[in-house]
């Protein structure tokens, strides 16, 4: 069995759905089918996923907009329009030394599955990417096993992120890294999520610039 790479990997990409009852409609033209996520605890929001193997695409809508108006992300999501691209996750080897290195608090997340079971994660920098959309935010799983993106059978797998940002401020975020970035100017974050799948290229968000 090939060694997993050690340094920074692409974990997830966050798409806003305000709408939720046209989540599962929007994506299924791509041939991607979301399944069913949970509700995150404390934010008001709730979520779809879609599996990509080593990575997912989770649309997120508003649960709670009382809740939601509490919090940074709930109130990005709320913000947002249908299909924006509102944030984005790496999983860094070490996310105590990506912590201490940037002076970030780790936090903890959860959310509980249709089934019941609790989803837990630890992570950094959220509130930054909020802010500064171009920036992501850092993750590490509780549970290895948990992970949303885990499927035998990847419908897709994201070939690039297109980002509009300050790229020496990402630069000094992120360190070291071989994430699949296409970096233009501009402060409007990831414009777009292109992923190759059977039947080609599939851009979702803004199409990138020839």
């Amino acid at each position: 069995m090939r060694a997993r790479p050690r340094g920074m990997r692409l974990d997830h990409v966050v798409l806003a759905s305000p709408a939720a009852h046209d989540v599962p409609r929007a994506l299924s033209t791509y041939g991607l089918e979301p399944t069913v996520g949970g509700e995150h605890t404390g934010w008001g929001t709730r979520n779809w996923i879609v599996a990509l193997g080593d990575s997912y695409l989770e649309l997120v809508a508003v649960a709670d907009e009382r809740v939601a108006r509490d919090n940074t992300f709930g109130t990005r999501v709320l913000e947002s329009t249908e299909g924006d691209v509102i944030g984005w996750a790496v999983r860094p080897h070490d996310l105590d030394a990506t912590a201490a290195r940037l002076r970030l608090d780790i936090v903890e997340g959860s959310r509980t599955r249709p089934s019941g079971e609790r989803v837990e994660w630890l992570m950094a920098g959220l509130d930054e990417a909020m802010e500064r959309p171009w920036l992501p935010f850092f993750i590490a799983w509780r549970d290895s096993a948990a992970f949303p993106g885990a499927t035998p059978t990847p419908p897709a797998h994201i070939a690039r992120l297109v980002l509009e940002c300050d790229a020496d401020e990402l630069s000094d975020w992120l360190g070291p890294h071989a994430l699949p970035l296409d970096l233009r100017a501009g402060a409007a974050g990831v414009t777009a999520v292109v992923l190759d799948g059977p039947q080609g290229a599939i851009t979702l968000g803004r199409p990138p610039a020839s």
